[in-house]
């Protein structure tokens, strides 16, 4: 079923556990994210990143999410993912997207603040949820960011201010992930989502979850973070597949592929200790 995010991020806060949130780029791809969600009856966040728009538009990306969830019978959240103007994020919402990322992270507090209310005004209309993001999740590659960044940490006395203002029903924290892979397992700053989660009552997501370690990851899903972003695991472990399997024909290729993915994301729901949800 077609859902927006509230309730299932609300109920994963308030359970202990977080929800993947997996970027697709093709029917493939899509296809096998929700197969597996299917098949343990979990919920699943299917997000689209505007920085793949040149792979995948985002019309085929709503035809995509749209026909696979409504035929689901697990709840499906189609989703935009960094979201980085106002137009793409409003045709997105037109499309039929039932939740949204604005990313205005780069720009300065008040800047940030500004852009993210005026697409919660927007989305909020149209019973769409909204996600923002405060502080900066930095990127190691081109995966899932138009350009490589540093990261800069949420700032704690910065987030009532953020949230009260905005009105965001969702908030990505930067505690030390990035997107891409990385070279080791990164240093997540644990007090700091401790801090975070504390002064905050919407549910918090973490960017960059991709080779972060199982064990992070475990911790952050059930100490307070609600929504795991997944992508570069996926590309990566298909790509690891297929080079060691070595198929003789295309089609050998595509189903090595797709089973690949389906795996990476059968393992993040059990380190994620998603559960089901009943709407």
């Amino acid at each position: 079923m077609l859902v927006h995010s509230k309730k299932i991020l609300l109920e994963a806060k308030k359970e202990n556990f977080a929800v993947p949130a997996t970027n697709f780029i093709d029917l493939d791809s899509a296809r096998s994210y929700v197969t597996v969600a299917e098949k343990r009856g979990l919920p699943l966040i299917l997000a689209y990143a505007q920085s793949h728009s040149e792979i995948l538009s985002i019309e085929e990306a709503a035809l995509i999410g749209k026909f696979l969830a409504e035929k689901s019978k697990v709840p499906i959240v189609l989703h935009l993912d960094h979201g980085e103007d106002t137009d793409f994020i409003y045709k997105a919402i037109d499309l039929g997207f039932r939740s949204v990322m604005i990313d205005a992270s780069r720009e300065d507090f008040h800047d940030n603040i500004a852009l993210t209310k005026k697409v919660v005004d927007y989305a909020h209309q149209l019973d769409v949820t909204v996600e923002a993001e405060l502080g900066h999740v930095g990127s190691n590659d081109f995966s899932e960011l138009p350009s490589v960044t540093d990261s800069i940490y949420t700032e704690v006395e910065d987030v009532l201010e953020f949230v009260e203002q905005t009105e965001v029903d969702s908030l990505a924290i930067s505690i030390g992930t990035a997107h891409g892979i990385y070279q080791g397992a990164p240093e997540i700053n644990f007090d700091r989502l401790k801090e975070i989660d504390e002064r905050t009552e919407i549910p918090l997501v973490l960017h960059g979850g991709s080779s972060s370690g199982d064990a992070n990851l475990y911790y952050c899903a059930t100490h307070g973070i609600s929504k795991v972003n997944i992508f570069s695991d996926f590309i990566n472990d298909a790509f690891s597949a297929i080079h060691t399997q070595q198929p003789q024909d295309y089609l050998a290729l595509k189903n090595i592929a797709n089973q690949t993915m389906e795996k990476v994301l059968d393992h993040y729901y059990d380190v994620f200790a998603t559960q089901p949800i009943y709407i």
